[in-house]
């Protein structure tokens, strides 16, 4: 039986998110298997086909542009990569198809319509709510199929076990594997949780003078979060946290989106302009940095599929406050909420600014207390969500048994 494997993602490298970095991640150290990706051509600068780490790249041309019918161009991705995929197979005949997300069980079905017929794994890594991914209005005349696309996978994995619920809901009836995303070791392993009243290093003070020319003294306590600024993610609780506390506390945002306007607005309203900095996008080369020149990593989720920025703040040795939705309570453990297990953060209710300003209170006046919360979470995240580990699971409990019709 061939071990080659075709993966449906709507996007790939160079346009990455959470599931194009675990494809790559996983494939990279998969190196007896081959992998093709079928994916959308976002950009005319994007290679119709090109080699990738271990993964063949092929596009396909995005239909209507991704300007204003980015949608439509994405309804139309489905039969054009099912159709690439079938012609794929022909010439490769692939031992299993790998469907990252949701949606990608659409090119998945039609394929098998096409005649390719390899056993599939549809892997869900999905960050809104339930109702949000499936109720909207190009999505909704389609769950009936989506339907019988989990009810005839041959497995379905999942980042978390607040995701492996929604496979239930969906019909899938068998054993979900759950199988996290893990995090890029290079570059978490030298931070030392900073003493807030101590001494600064000079790394903490330097970074931030060279972030958009912010003068932050080496006494300012740091906040931070790497967030897409959407609604999900409430970082308008944050801000409004940040009014409740003392004016050394200021808070960095990493990230762009949507929300970016309204957060502005609700920053000038507070009068927090010299505390609350839009820092813009960065690279993830760049995370583990700015994270080590921080103090508290704060993200207070309305919803979660798992938040791969939780593990890098824990993987830094910073401190993290955050809800425990979704699933985000894999792997945070409170010490007041979660009596009997080792803690390893700080857990808040979800838009409850007062809550997150008592927990940096805390953590700023309990350092023997939160060094081993710290400690706790570094060697947890070390231990369970190393990239390497979990390509062994993949290919051990996903990829084998499927290529080779093993019964798990």
């Amino acid at each position: 039986m061939t071990k080659r494997i075709l993966i449906f993602s709507l996007a790939y490298h160079p346009h990455v998110g959470g599931a194009e970095i675990a494809i790559k991640e996983i494939t990279d150290r998969l190196s007896d298997f081959e992998f093709h990706v079928v994916t959308l051509r976002f950009s005319r600068h994007d290679k119709k086909e090109e080699k990738l780490g271990n993964v063949m790249v092929h596009r396909v041309p995005a239909v209507f542009g991704m300007g204003h019918f980015a949608y439509l161009s994405k309804i139309f991705f489905v039969v054009g990569a099912a159709r690439k995929a079938q012609k794929l197979h022909t010439e490769k005949k692939f031992g299993a198809v790998w469907a990252m997300m949701t949606f990608m069980l659409f090119p998945t079905l039609v394929a098998r319509l096409l005649g390719l017929r390899a056993p599939y794994v549809v892997t869900l890594q999905d960050g809104d709510p339930f109702e949000y991914v499936f109720e909207r209005w190009y999505i909704r005349p389609f769950v009936p199929l989506l339907t019988y696309g989990f009810k005839h996978a041959n497995m379905v994995t999942t980042i978390s076990i607040h995701l492996s619920g929604w496979a239930k809901r969906l019909g899938y009836s068998k054993e979900v594997v759950i199988i996290p995303n893990g995090f890029n070791a290079k570059g978490f392993d030298s931070k030392k949780w900073f003493s807030i009243v101590g001494e600064q290093t000079q790394e903490r003070v330097a970074y931030w003078r060279n972030q958009h020319d912010l003068e932050i003294v080496p006494k300012t306590v740091m906040l931070i979060t790497t967030s897409r600024l959407v609604e999900k993610n409430a970082i308008d609780t944050v801000i409004r946290a940040v009014a409740l506390l003392p004016q050394e506390v200021h808070f960095a945002i990493f990230g762009k989106g949507e929300k970016e306007k309204e957060l502005r607005g609700l920053v000038n309203t507070l009068r927090l302009q010299d505390r609350v900095h839009f820092c813009g996008e960065i690279k993830n080369t760049a995370v583990a940095y700015a994270l080590r020149a921080s103090d508290i990593f704060v993200r207070p989720s309305r919803s979660e599929g798992m938040g791969n920025s939780f593990i890098e703040a824990m993987a830094a040795g910073v401190p993290v406050i955050a809800t425990q939705v979704g699933g985000i309570g894999d792997f945070l453990f409170d010490p007041t909420r979660n009596p009997g297990v080792e803690p390893t953060g700080f857990a808040v209710d979800s838009d409850s600014p007062e809550q997150i300003a008592k927990r940096v209170q805390y953590i700023l006046e309990h350092h023997k207390e939160v060094e081993r919360v710290v400690q706790n979470a570094k060697c947890m995240v070390e231990e369970k969500y190393s990239w390497d580990t979990i390509a062994h699971d993949m290919q051990e409990k996903v990829f084998e048994p499927l290529v080779y019709n093993i019964q798990i």
